[in-house]
């Protein structure tokens, strides 16, 4: 018995239009993007000789609609895209792309008719920052929507009643690269000791997916006068907000604190494991996510991978990811506490989807 394929279904308030979707995410393969397509069932009778379109829009929004200045909405259209089902201007045959589609088709008769549409290559993939427990309204984010309504023209003030919104989500995959292996060392030279501090953070490789481990290896070669201790790593998420502001977020998604410490004269070779999960930061305001559908989970945002020749500030929000190692030195006179720079950036691939042999967050480094 083979198994069952699930469609998603909505139908307009007054029964006029209908949507059928196959899915509702859209994997961005990094050199092509799945296409948007599904069937729309009207009721002639319902429509009473009014046209019925469909609509794919990709809109960044940066605050809550109440919080509008002056008339300036907080929201931008970063694509839109309108096209008329019915009438139809083609045969059924032409817009026909997928067995989905044409299975649609033959089941739900001759009232139905296949939409069908292309990413653009500048897009930004889902995105949202997660709100904190006592927040309401819209959030701030990146987000997609399939819209069917009807009308006498596609400009004209679309009518609740008669019209049909799917949020969709487009996500991120790319390939694992094995044949990086990120790394960042430094050394230390202090006032008043002859030799050096040498230390040295690597990981096994670039992409990790959501749910995998980070495994961070840090070798310490504690050569002068001063002691270490409190050593400690973390995942840190790094959102800016490109579109309106330049905001940027920094917030920790994992965190180890061992406390190990190097004494002078002795080295340290250890592996860290960190575990970046949802999980551990659920309601936690600011954190960035994959685009949220409703009534269902989602991960830790994927980090944003910008195609050539397309400008940042039309992606509404990028991300990305570092893993930062942390400690104190212990002076004569006290402790001072030092932070190395950011020593190794990873990008996180999204996790295998539904029903998906694929990964999609994405991880690699960007500097050090």
């Amino acid at each position: 018995m083979s198994p069952k394929h699930v469609v998603f279904k909505k139908v307009s308030r007054d029964k006029s239009v209908a949507v059928y979707m196959a899915k509702r995410d859209f994997v961005d393969h990094c050199d092509s993007v799945d296409p948007v397509d599904g069937v729309i069932v009207i009721d002639p009778a319902q429509l009473k000789g009014k046209k019925v379109y469909v609509m794919l829009s990709c809109t960044f929004r940066y605050g809550r609609q109440d919080m509008d200045v002056m008339g300036v909405a907080f929201r931008r259209d970063l694509f839109v895209v309108t096209r008329q089902v019915y009438p139809e201007l083609q045969d059924k045959e032409k817009l026909t792309h997928t067995r989905v589609q044409q299975k649609l088709l033959h089941k739900l008769g001759d009232n139905a008719y296949p939409f069908f549409f292309e990413f653009p290559d500048n897009l930004p993939c889902s995105v949202s920052l997660q709100p904190g427990p006592n927040d309401v309204g819209k959030k701030c984010a990146v987000e997609f929507e399939v819209k069917a309504f009807c009308g006498e023209n596609q400009d004209e003030k679309i009518d609740k009643q008669s019209s049909v919104r799917l949020t969709i989500r487009k996500i991120q995959f790319s390939p694992e690269n094995t044949e990086v292996a990120p790394f960042a060392d430094m050394t230390f030279e202090f006032l008043m000791s002859e030799k050096p501090l040498h230390i040295k953070l690597s990981l096994p490789k670039e992409t990790f997916y959501h749910g995998e481990p980070v495994k961070a290896n840090v070798e310490i070669t504690n050569s002068s006068s001063r002691s270490i201790k409190d050593i400690s790593l973390s995942v840190e998420q790094v959102t800016n907000v490109v579109l309106y502001s330049n905001d940027k977020y920094v917030k920790s998604v994992a965190k180890e604190e061992p406390e190990d410490s190097v004494p002078s004269g002795t080295t340290l070779k250890k592996e860290y494991t960190l575990y970046p999960l949802l999980a551990y930061n659920k309601d936690r305001r600011g954190i960035a996510l994959d685009g949220r559908l409703k009534h269902e989970d989602t991960n830790l945002a994927s980090s944003s991978i910008v195609k050539q020749e397309v400008l940042k500030e039309v992606q509404g929000m990028l991300i990305s990811y570092k893993v930062v190692l942390k400690m104190i030195f212990a002076y004569m006179f006290g402790d001072i506490q030092h932070e190395p720079d950011d020593m190794v950036f990873e990008d996180f691939k999204r996790a295998y989807l539904k029903g998906v042999v694929y990964g999609d967050d994405d991880e690699s480094p960007t500097e050090a």
